[in-house]
C-alpha cells in the first residue's frame, strides 16, 4: 500500500494568471529614469517647474498678454490708478505698469539663465582643470578663487559697474558670472578629487585615454547631478542680484523693463503709499520665481542623490 506522500493521483490546483505578473524592478531602470521618477514624486519640486513653465510661457508670448509699449512714455497718463486700460495702472513717466511687469518677466529670466550658463562654464572649466590635474594648477585656482571670495559681492560687482559707461545686459551678466563663479568652481573640484581615485579612472588611463577624454566620458558624466543642482540654484542667486543692483541704480538701466527696474521706479514715497500695485507685483513675481527655482533645485538634489 502506497503510502500518502507517494501519491500520485492528487489534482494540483491550478497556477492562476497573475503568478505571471511581472512587476516593474526598479534595478532595470537607468540612473537617470530613477532620477526622473525621484523627481516628479516631489510634490513641491513639480509645483515649482509648474510656475516656471508658466512664467517662460508668459516671457515669449508677451506681446499677447501686453497691449502697450513698455518703454512708450504718456507724460498725459502719470501714475494713473489701475483701470479697464492699465491693469495695473501707469508709472512717474506714464508707462504701462502691466506691460513692464510681462516684458520684464523676458528681462530678468534671460539675466538669470545666461548669468547661470556663464557662470556654469567658467565654474566647469576651471573645477576640472584644478581637480583633475592638482598640484600647482589647482593651487594656482583655489588662491584665484579665494582672492574672489575674500571680497564682498556687492562692492566687487558696483565696483566694475562704475567702471563700465554703459551698462547692457551682456556687460551686466559678464560682471555677475566673473564674481560668483567661485563657489561651483570648489564643488567641481571637490567632486573630481573624488572620482580621480576611482578604479575605472584608473583604467582609462592605463590604456592611453587622453585627458580631455576621461574628463568627458568619465568625470563629468559622474558629476552631472551637482552641476544640474548648483545651476538651478544659481539661477534663482542671478535674479535676486539683478533685482538688488537695479534697485540701487546699478543694474539695467531704465527704460528697459525689468522687475528691479520696477521696484526702484517705485521708491517715491508717494508711489508706496498710494500706489502699491505699482511694487507689489514685480515684487511677488521675484518672489514666486525664486521660490519655484528653489523647489526645482531641492526636487533634483533629492533626485540625483547617489545615497538612494
Amino acid at each position: 500500500m502506497q503510502s500518502d506522500d507517494m501519491r500520485t493521483d492528487e489534482v494540483q490546483p491550478p497556477i492562476e494568471a497573475e503568478d505571471y505578473t511581472v512587476v516593474p524592478d526598479d534595478r532595470h531602470r537607468s540612473p537617470l529614469q530613477l532620477s526622473i521618477r525621484r523627481f516628479f514624486k516631489n510634490r513641491l519640486a513639480v509645483l515649482g517647474l509648474i510656475i516656471l513653465l508658466f512664467i517662460i510661457l508668459v516671457a515669449i508670448f508677451a506681446p499677447f498678454f501686453a497691449e502697450h509699449d513698455p518703454i512708450k512714455t504718456d507724460m498725459l497718463k502719470i501714475e494713473q490708478s489701475p483701470s479697464k486700460e492699465h491693469y495695473l495702472g501707469t508709472d512717474s513717466s506714464g508707462r504701462d505698469n502691466f506691460s513692464r511687469l510681462v516684458y520684464g518677466s523676458r528681462i530678468s529670466l534671460t539675466i538669470g539663465l545666461a548669468a547661470m550658463l556663464f557662470t556654469v562654464v567658467i565654474g566647469v572649466i576651471l573645477g576640472s582643470i584644478s581637480g583633475y590635474y592638482g598640484g600647482i594648477v589647482d593651487g594656482i585656482v583655489m588662491r584665484a578663487a579665494d582672492l574672489v571670495l575674500a571680497l564682498p559681492f556687492l562692492v566687487l560687482a558696483l565696483t566694475i559697474m562704475s567702471i563700465v559707461e554703459k551698462v547692457t545686459i551682456g556687460i551686466f551678466v559678464t560682471v555677475i558670472a566673473v564674481t560668483t563663479w567661485p563657489t561651483l568652481t570648489r564643488i567641481i573640484r571637490g567632486s573630481f578629487l573624488t572620482l580621480r581615485e576611482q578604479e575605472f579612472v584608473q583604467g582609462a588611463k592605463a590604456i592611453g585615454a587622453s585627458d580631455f577624454r576621461i574628463i568627458r566620458k568619465h568625470f563629468l558624466p559622474n558629476a552631472i547631478g551637482p552641476i544640474i543642482v548648483n545651476a538651478t540654484l544659481l539661477m534663482a542667486t542671478m535674479i535676486i542680484a539683478e533685482s538688488a543692483l537695479s534697485f540701487i541704480g546699478m543694474g539695467i538701466p531704465q527704460p528697459t523693463p525689468t522687475w528691479g527696474n520696477m521696484i526702484t521706479e517705485a521708491q517715491n514715497i508717494r508711489i508706496l503709499r498710494n500706489h502699491p500695485e505699482a511694487w507689489i507685483p514685480p515684487g511677488l513675481c521675484i518672489l514666486i520665481t525664486v521660490l519655484a527655482i528653489n523647489f526645482i533645485g531641492d526636487g533634483l538634489r533629492d533626485a540625483f542623490d547617489p545615497k538612494r
